[in-house]
């Protein structure tokens, strides 16, 4: 206790800031805090009055210590906190406005400091992932990771699948399927069931630096591949890649993948799968109680979340689902005409011998 009087000095004499008087001291930066915070509780001022003793200083200092404990405060609902600034970002919703809320209900409650360092301290303790405010139905992240094996009945042979998985960001509501590839056709059929699934698409949809969706990785302005571009613009969607050496980025899917391998891979470990259809299905049995899960932080599941947050300031999807297209390169012979796949298609006379970027669609027309 011999440091206290020393702080005091060293504080309003000196001029120092706490770090520097606890650096001074050789002691612990909250320590200094808490003997300033305790001397201006008690009335405490510099200088001290002569003759005061250590002791008495102490006693003066510590004093509140020994009353009756107050009443707890109200505790404010933190997770309701949490749903509400992301939820209402887009009219700069404050914690001002939710503390002036809070103090209209609980009087005695918390003073604003106080309880903007309470929300603070109570978002540390949430998982990384969800410590990321995104805006309510503006993001999906998706990505692959290893799959579980397709038996084949009658040689016995093994195929590995990958396993899709798109997260939303607000909500971490999650979609999963399986699949033989990664190839074009593989990545944009899972992301159309996806959508469908969720029901809304959102603004933006993020993948890592994926060859099927990005056609090289490029820090600033990713070159996207044109069939993936086509889809999002028929979802009103852009495409947003990750961004190399970023993680931050790619936290959401990556937590994402974890918690689908943790509730659907190892569950489904030790059945046996012919059929990529059969292994679906079952994947689709088990996406309710990932979803349905609650958050122990949240106190609710993604379900809730994705319904209160993601869901309502989501886009409507459109009236039909997104046909696959691939883009090829033609250019018009004399006769005005393109080949594309052995099949000739009429163009305006005016393009011959002009190249054509074209748009071939899974039916089979241009």
């Amino acid at each position: 206790m011999r440091n206290i009087k020393e702080v005091l000095r060293l504080k309003y004499q000196i001029g120092l800031s706490n770090r520097q008087i606890a650096d001074s001291l050789r002691v612990a930066h909250s320590t200094v805090s808490d003997y300033l915070q305790k001397a201006k509780a008690a009335g405490i001022s510099w200088p001290l009055p002569e003759g005061l003793s250590d002791q008495a200083l102490e006693s003066r200092l510590f004093a509140r210590s020994q009353l009756p404990a107050k009443k707890d405060r109200a505790q404010p609902d933190y997770a309701y906190l949490y749903d509400e600034l992301r939820s209402f970002r887009n009219v700069n919703l404050t914690l001002d406005l939710l503390w002036r809320e809070y103090k209209e209900q609980n009087p005695e409650g918390y003073q604003y400091s106080q309880f903007c360092e309470n929300y603070r301290q109570w978002l540390g303790k949430l998982d990384y992932c969800m410590r990321q405010e995104h805006r309510a139905g503006e993001k999906v992240f998706v990505d692959y990771a290893k799959g579980l094996s397709i038996v084949n009945p009658l040689t016995g042979e093994l195929t590995t699948t990958h396993l899709f998985v798109a997260v939303w960001g607000a909500s971490n509501y999650t979609y999963a399927e399986a699949s033989l590839s990664q190839d074009l056709s593989c990545w944009i059929g899972s992301h159309v069931r996806a959508l469908d699934h969720f029901g809304c698409s959102p603004r933006l949809i993020v993948p890592d630096c994926l060859k099927s969706g990005v056609s090289q990785a490029c820090f600033y302005e990713p070159e996207i591949n044109p069939t993936y571009a086509d889809f999002a613009q028929h979802y009103g969607m852009a495409v947003l890649p990750a961004r190399p050496k970023h993680p931050r980025d790619k936290a959401k899917v990556e937590t994402g993948v974890l918690i689908a391998k943790r509730w659907i891979l190892a569950v489904l470990r030790h059945r046996t799968f012919t059929s990529l259809a059969e292994l679906n299905a079952a994947i689709r049995e088990l996406l309710p109680a990932l979803n349905g899960r609650l958050l122990r932080k949240m106190k609710k599941s993604r379900k809730e979340l994705f319904e209160t947050l993601d869901r309502p300031n989501a886009q409507a999807l459109p009236e039909r689902s997104y046909e696959y297209a691939e883009w090829k390169k033609a250019t018009v012979n004399i006769d005005y005409h393109i080949e594309i796949d052995r099949h000739y298609y009429s163009v305006p006379f005016q393009w011959i011998r002009e190249k054509l970027d074209v748009r071939v669609t899974a039916s089979g027309s241009a």
